[in-house]
């Protein structure tokens, strides 16, 4: 496992995850565009998920 790459994902809402790269994406996710470990992509979401509200709620509040 430690030499498992992943992606980091993202779903309609805005919401960011990592999947295992060999694997299918799960229904509503698409790839977000970062390969890395999996230390590597939980970085990138810290950096790039920033606001941890769904999207349809930020909308509401805008």
């Amino acid at each position: 496992m430690a030499d498992t790459r992943f992606l980091v994902v993202r779903n309609d809402e805005e919401q960011y995850s990592i999947w295992a790269a060999d694997r299918d994406l799960p229904a509503g996710w698409c790839d977000a565009g970062f390969t890395g470990s999996r230390e590597e992509c939980l970085a990138h979401v810290d950096e790039v998920w920033t606001d941890m509200r769904p999207r349809s709620v930020r909308e509401q509040t805008a």
